[in-house]
């Protein structure tokens, strides 16, 4: 299992700073429809799964399911799985947040084409296998008072079809869980680019815990974990700081 965080991450700054770079080229992939579909995470109650700690899910190996991360109480410190498990070739090319009662967009972010992440890896040399698994975000105090954001999400497929993908994504804030989000992609047909937008409703913070974390950058992170058939292909990391714009 390889290290988690090695090389620092860039980190995403929200609103005017975000850099919005080409999407990756997806002439060849069949799109999923018109529609944008939304997405509504399931109402979990995390204390109802029996607790299990990070060293007990890596021991069960590629038998990781939904039930087990459920069941985690802390945030992982490395990956439960591997690049190389993601075998239904997922890849997630473009990123969006916005507010949902104001229609503002919070940042913009799409993947560097292909031939562009090809020059950046000569120019680097030695490949970091976590590069593209953890992002760093900064935000400013007033987003942790936003009641509901959505997350626009384009990603492509390889040549098999996915009958259950999902995805759990949990927040934590210096070992305390803040919040679980649990969403269904449905179906994903071959070679296809598919859009949909998560709606995440935030709980309401205290004054008190909105300080510590504006005051504790990065110590706000997350883990999120993807899975197909109940099997877990993809996990990624992110940490988070509130203090942007002071």
């Amino acid at each position: 299992m390889n290290g988690s965080r090695n090389k620092p991450a860039p980190t995403v700054k929200g609103q005017a700073d975000t850099a919005i770079s080409p999407a990756t080229n997806s002439r060849d992939r069949k799109s999923a429809g018109g529609m944008l579909k939304k997405l509504i995470s399931r109402r979990n109650q995390s204390d109802k799964y029996p607790i299990v700690t990070e060293d007990q899910l890596r021991a069960l190996g590629k038998d990781i399911s939904p039930d087990h991360v459920l069941g985690l109480r802390e945030v992982t410190e490395d990956y439960l799985c591997k690049p190389e498990d993601n075998v239904y070739s997922v890849d997630f090319t473009r990123f969006k947040i916005r507010d949902l009662e104001t229609g503002t967009v919070l940042f913009e972010i799409a993947k560097p084409q292909k031939c562009d992440s090809l020059e950046h890896e000569d120019e680097v040399g030695d490949l970091d296998t976590s590069a593209g698994r953890f992002v760093r975000y900064q935000f400013t105090p007033a987003f942790l008072k936003l009641c509901t954001v959505g997350a626009t999400v384009e990603f492509t497929v390889g040549d098999s079809p996915i009958n259950s993908f999902r995805m759990i994504e949990r927040h934590y804030f210096q070992g305390r869980l803040l919040k679980n989000f649990d969403f269904d992609f449905g179906f994903c047909i071959p070679n296809s680019c598919n859009t949909c937008e998560h709606i995440y409703e935030f709980p309401q913070l205290p004054e008190d815990l909105i300080r510590l974390m504006v005051d504790h950058p990065y110590e706000t992170r997350s883990d999120s974990f993807y899975f197909v058939n109940n099997k877990l292909i993809m996990h990624n990391k992110a940490d988070y700081a509130y203090d942007g714009g002071q």
